[in-house]
């Protein structure tokens, strides 16, 4: 089922154009993406393997979950929906916190990624071995302490997606909690 996204221009707004998955990859058309991290009661975030078929980074340790925010929707309602189909995790929306915005541009083979990306936290505790993957986006799952997170995003994201941006708004959510 083909995917349609609104397409923003370089600020941020919208433009009123609404253009498929795929032309947006691949003229590098602006829209938007979100992610969320889950971290537990322990500190700990959980994390998912990416999909071997996945285009872009496959079989690597990614964020909780995170995607494309479709025509119309909020970026709220997309962490929503992804991590009920990626990992079938019920969140709503009073469970989620916003934690900031960035953009990002990357090109990876013939995939154009220009994104206004939106980050979100949310606290859960939740047993992983009772997760519904999503198989052909999610190979499996894992919770991994505060520590090792921070040391594998500072060293060049040893064994992550090089996401930069979302990678830092976390570690900047573990230096807050330290704060609080």
């Amino acid at each position: 089922m083909e995917e349609y996204f609104d397409v923003l221009n370089e600020e941020g707004n919208y433009t009123g154009k609404v253009e498929s998955r795929e032309k947006c990859h691949k003229e590098g058309l602006w829209h938007k993406a979100v992610v969320v991290f889950i971290i537990n009661s322990k500190d700990q975030v959980l994390l998912q393997r990416r999909s071997p078929n996945k285009k872009l980074w496959p079989n690597m340790w990614d964020v909780t979950a995170g995607g494309h925010v479709l025509t119309g929707e909020f970026g709220f309602q997309t962490i929503i929906r992804e991590t009920k189909e990626e990992l079938g995790i019920e969140l709503n929306k009073n469970e989620i916190t916003f934690l900031g915005s960035s953009r990002s541009s990357n090109v990876k083979g013939d995939i154009v990624n220009n994104h206004f990306n939106e980050y979100y936290i949310a606290n859960k505790d939740i047993d992983e071995t009772k997760l519904k993957l999503q198989e052909e986006e999610v190979s499996e799952v894992k919770w991994i302490d505060k520590n090792e997170i921070i040391e594998k995003i500072k060293d060049n994201y040893n064994g992550i997606t090089d996401k930069k941006g979302c990678w830092e708004y976390l570690i900047k959510y573990y230096e807050w909690l330290e704060r609080t």
